[in-house]
């Protein structure tokens, strides 16, 4: 990867790379630069390298170089300047759709000059030999070598600019740009496959924006130019997908739109919702949903008529025509009638599905066929005044085939008004979004129509008729088609009729059964006995014998019945919840029911349907064997019949099957037959051959022997002639040599001497040659030899350094690991001896704490001890035993302290190692070294022997007991305690213990106090005589 100090200079580099012809090096120095990390600021000097790279990866067709590149320069521009990432992916676009028209007029210009080159050979004999070995014309030829791969980066480079502008606010207007042009780049070329793999990638786009709603610089649909870019992509998508005659890919683009509209919660203008409706009105004529093209028009109509103040009155006219006609070329019957449940509720989404789309809002609990429905349609036409507008021909149309009742000469009243419907087809006005109106393509619905009115009215006035009556009475189509559309209809339950060809007549009326005619019979009945009753017997209230009841008691019978009537209510009320729940809960378990028997009918059918389809492939692959083995044996019968030159005649008996094998027998016996009366004929004719054989050369002996003598003769004859002619020539040859000797002898000299000259010189130019070849020989062996040493001996090296580098890597292993283990062993030696340390201490604070106890025993036993330690005038009284009613010291007590008698180490030994053997050793059995160690650490401690007291260490003076108390009630652990105040700090340690603040252990304290007692040391510690 190549790095240049500045921009410049790896444009310069790639310019000089291209003057060269090195376009591939020109291009990979640019996408190293623009791919760096190093070069992330904007500058004008990367927009002239961007527009090179553009160039090059469009010369070379790299769209995976040109994509990496505008993704990288997308980065930098994102938030200093859009604008140059704009200009470069528009140039990008401009170049790429250069070179494809180019490519495109290379292949016409050249497909032209082939046929102009020879007008009256078609073509040469190479070029069809490529023909018919290719399987392919000159022009595809062309069309694949030229065209093809400019087309293919063409729409990569589609692909690319609408990947890297996706969800970018600010480059929207170059997105839907994009779109547009590769959208008329799939309607120029007729790319369909293209087209709805952009129609998808352009979807994805919508969807992965409503999915990352947190992303930055993403497009807001809520604004209103992003919200029209958005919708005026979907709308060209949808103009280009009618079209291509795409229809799933325009209904498709269709829920886009709706769904974007959904989205925003906001109305198109009204021009694109003209749009939107007129192209509904193709998509439902084309899959013959005819009652939702019908609401589309209705829609259309309606929305040009409230907002487009530029349409004329032909032009409201026909879009009502187109209403009308659309309105009542509906079926007049429900084909969802007697459907299975599922079947409903797929047709009831999707009702609510189309009615979304076509702009009604509908509850999603209600049926959607209550809304949209042809009825309902006609009524909203007939109330909103449509009939005003439309022509009088479809006026009196709509008329015939709706209210008027002629059920003999209605098709014929209907037909010349059909007629006329081809002659009101016109073009619209520019105003219009639909360019233009046929009316014509409503006839054949209208004459359907016509036929299911016919037998509406025929059936409630015949019981029956004749099928050529019926003929003559429907001129539009023949009676099978007659019968097609009535069982259409009987089925959906519009008329009711029966056809017997038998009879040839028509049978109108019900055909349900009895308990269906008479299933209202007993309530009528009921209600006319009762009315009957009524006035046979009349109920007379007489008023004289009304009892006139005082009106407390009416009221206390008022409000007794008005308490009943509340808590009858109550019950009532309880009830009905009770009902309900019970009907629930039954609808419930009748419905999981349901379901479960669903699923056993579904299984069961899955199963019925899988042994039907195995017991039909299974008799399909049995009669296929069947056919395959009488073809074979019809075969083999034509065979022997073509042998015999006889009509074979068909060995099947009445009721009887013929099989291959039975075939097979007889074509055999008929074989052998065959073959029997040949060799007996051949037999015959091989004797009557020799005999007549025999008979021909006993005869022709004589003849070919006197021929013979005759052939002789004349051959004789002409070898004479030919040895005289050959001599005779000769003879003139020799002549000829002659003279030609003789002319070119005197050019001999001259030819030999040439001849030398030049034998010489190629002589020595071989030897030249040869010695040169020997030496480049030599060289090359020398040259083979030494590299094969050097070879040899490098191998050598490396194989003794790596030998060398093992052993020492082993080596190192080796030291490593008796490093490791040696260090083990020391840690395990060192923590045996601290655990052996830390047990030892242990005893040691037990042994102590004892000591400490019956020491302040003795202490509290003894008053003499306990007086001598109360302080006294003028001797030294440390800081945490003075109080404020204390006299002070006299004037030089304080010198005994520092000039009291010095204790020698080997008197403190002495006492300490007494006391020690008493206490210690006799309690636990320690002695030797262990004791020593005791004995040292004790000896940290100061004895006052002028004192009757029994020992006290230096450690146990600052202790926990009542007259001893630490300064301030706090205690300090053995071995860290303070001097007392006013004291010397001492320079060699603590006052005992194992962890002391000044010094080291116990061996550095006896150290120094030995060197101390040899000294004299003046900076000792001492405690008073008098203490």
């Amino acid at each position: 990867m190549a790095t240049f100090a500045k921009p410049e200079n790896a444009l310069k580099r790639a310019e000089e790379l291209m003057n060269v012809g090195q376009k591939q090096a020109a291009l990979q120095a640019l996408h190293d630069l623009i791919t760096s990390k190093r070069y992330r600021a904007w500058q004008k000097t990367l927009e002239k390298i961007m527009f090179k790279y553009v160039e090059l990866c469009v010369d070379m067709r790299r769209g995976r170089f040109a994509k990496d590149g505008l993704i990288q320069y997308r980065i930098v521009c994102q938030q200093v300047n859009v604008s140059s990432l704009e200009e470069v992916i528009k140039y990008f676009l401009q170049l790429s759709s250069e070179r494809a028209e180019q490519a495109q007029a290379q292949a016409q210009a050249s497909e032209i000059a082939l046929d102009v080159e020879d007008l009256e050979a078609e073509k040469r004999p190479e070029d069809l030999m490529l023909s018919f070995v290719s399987g392919e014309k000159g022009k595809d030829r062309s069309d694949r070598e030229l065209v093809t791969p400019w087309f293919k980066f063409l729409w990569e480079t589609y692909r690319t600019v609408l990947e890297i502008l996706r969800n970018n606010s600010k480059l929207e207007a170059l997105y839907a740009m994009t779109a547009h042009r590769a959208f008329q780049f799939c309607l120029q070329y007729k790319r369909t496959t293209e087209f709805r793999r952009l129609c998808e990638i352009i979807r994805n786009h919508l969807s992965n924006l409503n999915k990352y709603r947190d992303q930055r610089d993403r497009p807001d649909l809520s604004l209103p130019e992003s919200l029209q870019l958005y919708l005026d992509t979907r709308f060209e998508q949808l103009k280009i997908a009618t079209e291509l005659e795409l229809w799933q890919e325009a209904f498709r683009s269709i829920e886009d739109i709706h769904g974007l509209m959904c989205m925003v919660k906001k109305t198109p203008k009204p021009q694109m919702m003209a749009i939107y409706y007129s192209k509904l009105t193709k998509i439902f004529w084309i899959s013959e949903s005819h009652l939702y093209h019908a609401y589309a028009w209705y829609k259309l109509y309606v929305l040009q008529k409230s907002y487009n103040k530029n349409l004329t009155q032909k032009d409201l006219q026909l879009m009502a025509s187109s209403v009308l006609l659309a309105a009542i070329s509906v079926a007049p019957y429900d084909h969802r009638h007697g459907a299975p449940h599922f079947e409903i509720e797929n047709e009831k989404e999707r009702s609510l599905k189309m009615a979304g789309l076509l702009g009604f809002s509908l509850d999603p609990k209600r049926d959607a066929r209550e809304v949209l429905s042809r009825s309902a349609l006609i009524s909203d036409l007939v109330s909103k005044g449509v009939m005003n507008y439309v022509p009088q021909e479809v006026k009196d149309l709509y008329y015939l085939l709706e209210n008027d009742f002629h059920p003999l000469d209605l098709a014929e009243k209907a037909q010349p008004l059909l007629g006329k419907l081809s002659n009101l087809s016109d073009k619209l006005s520019s105003a219009s979004p639909v360019p233009e109106v046929q009316l014509e393509q409503y006839i054949p619905s209208l004459e359907r129509l016509t036929t299911l009115r016919v037998l509406q009215q025929v059936s409630q006035v015949y019981q029956t008729m004749k099928i050529g009556v019926i003929t003559r009475m429907i001129p539009f189509f023949d009676f099978a088609i007659v019968e097609k559309l009535s069982v259409d209809a009987v089925k959906y339950n519009f008329v009711q009729m029966k056809i017997d060809h038998l009879k040839g007549i028509v049978q109108f009326g019900s055909q349900d059964l009895e308990s269906d005619k008479i299933r209202n019979h007993l309530t009528i009945l009921a209600k006319r006995l009762n009315k009957v009753r009524s006035l046979i017997q009349p109920q007379t209230i007489e008023k004289a014998t009304k009892v006139t009841l005082p009106v407390p008691v009416i009221l206390e019978t008022i409000e007794r019945e008005h308490r009943k009537l509340l808590a009858r209510k109550v019950l009532i009320e309880r009830r009905k919840e009770e009902q309900e729940r019970q009907m629930l809960e039954m609808e419930r378990e009748e419905e999981s029911k349901r379901l479960k028997q669903q699923r056993i009918t579904e299984e069961a059918e899955a199963k019925r349907l899988a042994s039907e389809y195995t017991k039909r492939e299974e008799q399909r692959i049995r009669r296929e064997v069947e056919e395959k083995e009488l073809e074979e044996a019809q075969a083999l019968l034509q065979e022997a019949e073509r042998r015999n030159k006889k009509k074979w005649k068909k060995p099947a008996i009445e009721g009887e099957k013929v099989t291959k094998q039975i075939l097979i027998e007889q074509a055999l016996n008929e074989q052998l037959k065959e073959r029997q009366e040949m060799e007996r004929k051949f037999q015959k004719l091989a004797k009557t051959m020799d005999h007549l054989e025999r008979a021909k050369r006993e005869e022709e002996a004589p003849l070919i022997m006197a021929k013979y003598k005759e052939h002789l003769v004349d051959d004789e004859i002409f070898f004479e002639r030919q040895q005289k002619q050959s001599i005779e020539q000769s003879r003139e040859q020799h002549a000829a040599d002659l003279i030609e000797k003789n002319r070119l002898i005197r050019m001999l000299n001259d030819k030999n001497t040439f001849q030398i000259q030049v034998v010489s010189r190629r002589q020595g130019e071989f030897e030249r040659l040869k010695r040169e070849r020997e030496e480049r020989l030599a060289d090359r062996r020398a040259k083979r030899k030494h590299e094969r040493e050097m070879r040899r001996k490098m191998e050598y090296y490396k194989r003794q350094e790596e030998a060398r580098l093992i052993k020492l890597k082993e080596e190192e292993e080796a030291r490593k690991h008796e490093e490791e283990e040696r260090r083990r062993k020391e840690d395990a030696d060192r923590k045996a001896k601290l655990d052996e340390i830390a047990a030892i201490q242990r005893m040691r604070e037990q042994q102590t704490e004892e000591k400490e106890r019956l020491w302040k025993e003795s202490l509290k036993e003894d008053p003499k001890i306990t007086k001598q330690l109360e302080p006294k005038p003028g001797k030294f009284v440390p800081r945490h035993l003075r109080n404020k009613t204390a006299e002070p010291a006299a004037e030089g007590d304080n010198e005994n302290w520092r000039q009291g008698e010095r204790t020698s180490y080997d008197d403190k030994k002495a006492i300490i190692s007494e006391d020690r053997k008493q206490s210690l050793g006799s309690a636990h059995g320690l002695a030797g070294k262990d004791d020593e160690h005791r004995l040292h650490a004790d000896l940290a401690g100061d004895v006052n022997p002028s004192s009757g007291s029994k020992y006290v260490p230096s450690w146990r003076v600052n202790d926990r007991s009542d007259s001893v108390r630490a300064p301030q009630g706090r205690y300090d652990p053995p071995g860290r305690r303070e001097p007392p105040p006013g004291s010397v700090r001492p320079k060699y340690g603590n006052f005992g213990g194992k962890d002391d603040r000044w010094g080291g252990g116990s061996e550095q304290r006896l150290d120094r106090m030995r060197d101390e007692d040899r000294s004299g040391g003046a900076g000792t510690w001492r405690r008073p005589s008098g203490a």
